[in-house]
């Protein structure tokens, strides 16, 4: 069919070049039903040109050998737009289909592929690109690009891209890159990529990076990244980082850090740091190999190393080889040496420091208790 397609135009240009009178194309319709060849603009059936430059509306095939003249004019196609190798129009609605390339000024809705690329201003539809598949605003849909999918606008839907998949605004769906995926807006769904995925807005839902993980506003949901997981305001949900899981706003739900786990507000839940886990308030459990701590507590603090309460209230237990607590504690301390500036419970240890104790019970072995005032 491509080829036959290719010959008839092949054959009809020096004819159409020759003659004055078939400078507008070849038109054999009757009332615009039929067959045309050349540059005809309104065409109901099968529209053979070489390049477009008056097209106005083809309702059926328009096949070409090259994309429009311009910047593709204000014609639309509605059925097939078949690009031997390239088309292309204004508006496409049905099947755009290039051997190299199909592009659209304005809008292609429905199916469009291209060995190298299908772009336009928005695409709505099924969409496949060799190289790859751009669009200048809103991508709505399903697009696979062997390198990439990109939009100037939102993604919406699936999409994925050999090398990534990126928008200047927000991604909703599910989005695939073999390097990286990333929202210039926010993230709603499933975002993976082999090296980072990220969004500088919100994140909400999963999302996966081979090195990283990162918002630059929220992150709700699943986080997992090879190296860390970080959000500028609050991290809510599970999130699991190589290295380490931070957020400048608070911790919510269970945080695992190879490394560690900090939060610059309120660790609520549960956080696991290789090495340390802190925060300005721990409403929970926070659990690390070395140093664990908080200005204030309510639940535990459990390190193999240290624990360290930063002149704040301690409402539960510290466990630790060393806890010190150097605000007011109330509940338990398990440990080798423990020191509490004011307290209001029991230290169990080798040696325990209570300094509001009365003189000769401020420092004590095993037990030391303070019941209060």
């Amino acid at each position: 069919m491509r080829s036959l397609l290719r010959l008839l135009l092949v054959a009809a240009l020096p004819l159409l070049a020759a003659s004055p009178v078939l400078a507008q194309g070849l038109d054999l319709t009757v009332n615009h039903v039929g067959i045309a060849i050349g540059d005809v603009p309104r065409v109901i059936g099968l529209r053979l040109n070489y390049r477009d430059r008056n097209l106005e509306r083809v309702d059926g095939i328009n096949a070409t050998i090259w994309s429009p003249y311009g910047d593709g004019g204000s014609g639309e196609v509605k059925g097939l737009a078949l690009g031997l190798p390239v088309t292309g129009a204004a508006r496409i609605d049905g099947i755009g289909a290039g051997i190299l390339g199909v592009g659209a000024r304005e809008r292609l809705r429905g199916i469009g592929v291209g060995a190298a690329g299908v772009g336009a201003n928005a695409l709505q539809g099924i969409m496949i690109g060799g190289l790859g598949v751009g669009a200048g605003r809103d991508v709505e849909g399903i697009a696979v690009g062997g390198l990439g999918v990109g939009s100037g606008g939102s993604l919406h839907g699936a999409f994925a891209g050999g090398l990534g998949v990126g928008s200047s605004g927000d991604v909703v769906g599910i989005a695939v890159g073999g390097l990286g995926a990333g929202a210039g807006g926010n993230l709603r769904g499933i975002m993976v990529g082999g090296l980072g995925a990220g969004a500088s807005g919100d994140v909400t839902g999963l999302a996966a990076g081979g090195l990283g993980v990162g918002a630059g506003g929220s992150a709700r949901g699943i986080l997992a990244g090879g190296l860390g997981v970080g959000a500028s305001k609050d991290v809510h949900g599970i999130a699991v980082g190589g290295l380490g899981v931070g957020a400048g706003g608070d911790v919510v739900g269970l945080a695992i850090g190879g490394i560690g786990v900090g939060a610059g507000g309120t660790i609520r839940g549960i956080a696991i740091g290789g090495l340390g886990a802190g925060a300005q308030e721990v409403h929970g459990l926070a659990i690390a190999g070395f140093g664990a701590g908080a200005e204030n507590v309510r639940g535990a603090l459990v390190a193999g190393g240290w624990t360290r309460l930063e002149h704040g209230r301690l409402d539960g237990a510290a466990i630790g080889a060393f806890n010190q607590l150097k605000g007011v504690q109330h509940g338990l301390a398990i440990g080798i040496v423990n020191y509490a500036r004011e307290l209001h419970g029991v230290q169990i240890g080798l040696v325990n420091i209570a300094r509001n104790n009365r003189p000769g019970l401020r420092v004590l072995p095993v037990v030391n208790v303070h019941r209060g005032d």
